[in-house]
Order: C-alpha cells, then sequence, then structure tokens
C-alpha cells in the first residue's frame, strides 16, 4: 500500500477560538467543525462535527481559569482518540497550573504534574505550549512537548523601539534566567529585583540589584497576574532614576485589579503575548500576536522539520 502523509485539521476550544482563527489563517486551512453542548447543571459534551479518521488532529486550547478550558481540552483528546484520529496534539499557549510546579511547603499538590498527567491519560499524542513557569514541567510528560519561546516575538518589538541606554531587568530572583537570556542576547546589562511575600499575590518589600539611573528599563517575566509584583518593580526602577520602565510578560492573567495598577503604575508600556484573551481597557497595554508563531511550529510538525530554527533565546 503507498505511503502518505496525514491530513492535519485543526480544532479549537471555546475560549481560545481567536487564536485557531488566527493559526488556521497563518495556515491557509478552514478551522475544523465541533459542537460544544451544554447541559443545565453545567455539564458539557464535545462533538466533531466531521471526520478526524487517520488526521493528525492539532486542538487549541489555552487552559486559564475556569476550570471548564482544561476539562474542554481533555474531552477532546478524547473525543478525537475515539474517533480514530492518527495522532493529537494539544496546542496550549498557556500552559495553566503551571505555578504549582514543585512542593514548596508541607501537604500541597503538584498541580502541573497532575494537569500533565490528565492530557496523557486523555491521550495525547504531542503537546506544543509556550514560557512554561518552569522549564523542569517539560519533564513532567511521557510524550514530546514542544516549548516555544514567546522572545522570538519579543525582542524584534524590542529592536524596533530604537531605545538608547536599555537594561534587562527581572522583577523577581526567580525569573533571573530568562532575563539573562534576553540580556545576553542582545548584549545588554542585566538589573534584578528581590522581592519578599506576605503570602501569594501579595509583595511585601522589594529592593533593585544593580543600576537603572537614566536607564531605559525592559522588565522581563513569564506572566502577570494580579501586577501587584511587575507595577512595584516599575515604580521602583523609577525611583532610582530610570527613564522609562517597559514590560515584556508572555501571558496576560490580569487578574483584577491588575488592569487599574497598570494603568496608575509607572510603566511606559506594557507588552503581552494573546495567548490568553485579554479585552479590557488599558492604554498601556500591547498585545503582539504569536499566531504566527504556532503555525510554522504546526507546519514544522506535520512536515517532520526541525523547530530549532523558531528560538531567538531560551
Amino acid at each position: 500500500m503507498e505511503n502518505f502523509l496525514p491530513t492535519f485539521k485543526v480544532f479549537s476550544g471555546t475560549k481560545s477560538r481567536y487564536m485557531a482563527e488566527e493559526i488556521c489563517k497563518e495556515l491557509g486551512v478552514e478551522l475544523g467543525k465541533m459542537k460544544i453542548e451544554h447541559f443545565a447543571d453545567g455539564e458539557f459534551e464535545v462533538c466533531f462535527e466531521e471526520s478526524v479518521r487517520g488526521c493528525e488532529v492539532y486542538l487549541v486550547q489555552s487552559t486559564f481559569p475556569n476550570c471548564d478550558n482544561l476539562m474542554e481540552l481533555l474531552l477532546m483528546i478524547d473525543a478525537a482518540k475515539r474517533a480514530s484520529a492518527k495522532t493529537v496534539i494539544a496546542v496550549m499557549p498557556y500552559f495553566g497550573w503551571a505555578r504549582q510546579d514543585r512542593k514548596d511547603k508541607p501537604r500541597v499538590s503538584i498541580a502541573a504534574k497532575l494537569v500533565a498527567d490528565m492530557l496523557t491519560a486523555a491521550g495525547v499524542d504531542r503537546v506544543i505550549t509556550m514560557d512554561l513557569h518552569a522549564d523542569q514541567i517539560q519533564g513532567f510528560f511521557n510524550v514530546p512537548l514542544d516549548h516555544l519561546y514567546a522572545s522570538s516575538v519579543f525582542i524584534p518589538y524590542i529592536q524596533s523601539l530604537q531605545l538608547e541606554d536599555m537594561v534587562i531587568a527581572t522583577p523577581d530572583v526567580g525569573g533571573a534566567k530568562r532575563a539573562n537570556s534576553y540580556a545576553k542576547y542582545l548584549d545588554l546589562p542585566l538589573v534584578l529585583c528581590h522581592k519578599q511575600r506576605a503570602k501569594a499575590n501579595v509583595v511585601a518589600n522589594m529592593t533593585v540589584i544593580g543600576d537603572v539611573k537614566d536607564k531605559n528599563v525592559i522588565l522581563v517575566d513569564d506572566m502577570v497576574d494580579t501586577a501587584g509584583t511587575i507595577t512595584k518593580a516599575a515604580n521602583l526602577m523609577m525611583d532610582n532614576g530610570a527613564k522609562s520602565v517597559r514590560a515584556l510578560c508572555s501571558h496576560a492573567i490580569m487578574s483584577d485589579p491588575a488592569t487599574q495598577r497598570v494603568n496608575d503604575s509607572a510603566l511606559t508600556e506594557m507588552i503581552f503575548t494573546n495567548s490568553i484573551p485579554y479585552t479590557k481597557d488599558c492604554p498601556k497595554c500591547t498585545i503582539i500576536s504569536v499566531a504566527r508563531l504556532f503555525a510554522d511550529t504546526i507546519s514544522r510538525v506535520h512536515n517532520f522539520q526541525s523547530i530549532s530554527s523558531q528560538y531567538l533565546i531560551k
């Protein structure tokens, strides 16, 4: 029998449809037809409305809150496997529950590992995601995981600003590796912020390690939730003599009162990707699409090509 390359199809969950539509536009294909029917008690059913037998199926769904997004993805994977899809690939621009990647205190769950196990149990064959909160999460999976980096869209944007006297900074020591990668690639100095938390989402105090006087500061982080840390860091940089402060953040979680904090802060600009839909009114926020990054990766995976050329920095 003659060998052939399996057809690939792209489907989307409810809240990531905007991303799937952009990806399909970049790929030049139609978004697959799928129906999600809700019952009165909140339960829902996933149904593919076209055949996926023998196909390579790409399911676009970020797993940001609420939990329905994760449950939709699990049901989509299960439905595709039961419909005889050849392979099922989860395209997760934002991988939720990633902040719970270790036991940092007694008697807590490692939610990132649990989510990885759930995806594997549902039948996923590969995962494509971007800027995980912690690199070790890649090791939680027993299937291939392609870890993309928002630096491939952020670095051209930074360069387009043509700012002089730039420094790269991180709002906390945990993000030092990520910020250092930007600093090395752009050949810029690195500044660190050291913070102490009173509790989750509450920063007690913060200090700057490095010189920001008369500098244009670029803060680098993987996500912004309540924006307490990033805005406190920006205000502190300006208090220490910075010319301006901008922030690059891959995932715009932006839980209230984050938008108000950003608007009220010393930040000149907050730059996000569209991995999570963000629709609130924030004149300081700039959204950069990563649809082409994911579309190119899907094309390369489908055609058995290397994706390493996608990486500017890691």
